[in-house]
């Protein structure tokens, strides 16, 4: 009887394991498939990057002191700080645009070619070896208010690219190639310079505050045809500039012991720029090349640049009685 009874207990067990398995078969089977997992999303093609680098002339350091005399605490000179002008001592203000062309004699320093431990020491070369190093911002217009990227800066001095026949090694054309001409760098000899002369009352004197400088480079066409005109490459603040241009040195071609800083020639200024542009009688915000009567006459426009001159001149004396 007690084998009966533990028989029956067995398939009572059995059968209740098989409806277990049946049910659990069924309710996987009426259950939708988990959803798969979302394949991560396809790379999105990498743009190849941009030419960011600007056409400065490589300069190779000394390996040996190339001078006779210390000079590593002049190379680390900071520029004077400029004397703080408040708005109401400025009694008589005006804008200024000049244009610097460094085949004059005193602006040769402007074109000097040497190389030295800190790079080549044409003017361009200094404010493209800051641009390339990221000292500086650049901008292009002459209100700092579009800044310009390094391959903007190299396309405005390079120029565009141009089409010229691709030959293999036997002298077979076998297409076309994209190119840019190579720069003259005695090509680019003029620069533009914004500032500010102020009359302060505080201090009974006049100020001359450069805002901006600019190179300028002749219209030339892919052809090779100049073009009557010119064309800002770019605008850098000369403000930001000030540190960079206290490590350089001028040539000076008397006392090559007596050199000055880049920013001590500015602001003594020491160099010649005629006035091209001014906001003096100027309601129109005119170039004194599109005024009435300039158009196409060089020696007009500079002598109403030098009238602005002498009307600055007058007025600082005008205002002192012996």
């Amino acid at each position: 009887m007690a084998d009966a009874q533990r028989k029956s207990t067995k398939r009572t067990t059995k059968t209740k394991t098989k409806a277990k398995i049946q049910a659990a078969n069924t309710a996987t089977a009426e259950e939708p498939p988990a959803p798969a997992p979302p394949e991560p999303p396809a790379a999105a093609a990498v743009a190849p990057p941009a030419n960011d680098s600007l056409p400065i002339v490589k300069v190779k350091p000394s390996l040996r002191p190339d001078e006779a005399v210390e000079t590593i605490t002049l190379k680390e000179r900071v520029p004077l700080a400029y004397e703080h002008l408040r708005a109401d001592d400025a009694v008589w203000r005006h804008r200024i645009w000049r244009e610097i062309d460094a085949r004059e004699k005193i602006n040769l320093p402007f074109m000097y070619p040497a190389d030295e431990d800190n790079g080549n020491q044409r003017f361009i070369q200094i404010l493209l070896g800051a641009i390339q190093d990221s000292l500086v911002t650049v901008f292009e217009d002459d209100r700092f208010t579009t800044p310009m990227t390094k391959a903007e800066v190299a396309k405005a001095i390079l120029g565009e690219e141009i089409e010229v026949p691709d030959y293999d090694s036997l002298g077979n054309l076998i297409g076309t190639k994209k190119k840019r001409n190579e720069v003259n760098w005695d090509s680019l000899y003029r620069f533009q310079v914004k500032e500010e002369v102020i009359f302060d009352k505080e201090s009974s004197r006049l100020f001359w505050r450069i805002l901006g400088i600019a190179p300028i480079k002749d219209i030339i066409l892919s052809s090779g045809m100049k073009m009557d005109g010119y064309r800002v490459c770019f605008w850098v603040y000369y403000p930001d500039m000030r540190p960079i241009f206290s490590k350089y040195e001028v040539y000076n071609g008397k006392n090559y012991g007596a050199r000055i800083s880049w920013d001590e020639l500015f602001e003594s200024r020491l160099f010649s720029g005629r006035i091209i542009q001014s906001s003096m009688d100027n309601p129109r915000n005119m170039m004194i090349k599109n005024m009435a009567g300039m158009d196409g006459n060089g020696l007009l426009q500079l002598y109403e640049g030098e009238n602005i001159k002498e009307k600055i001149f007058t007025y600082e004396q005008d205002l002192w009685s012996y």
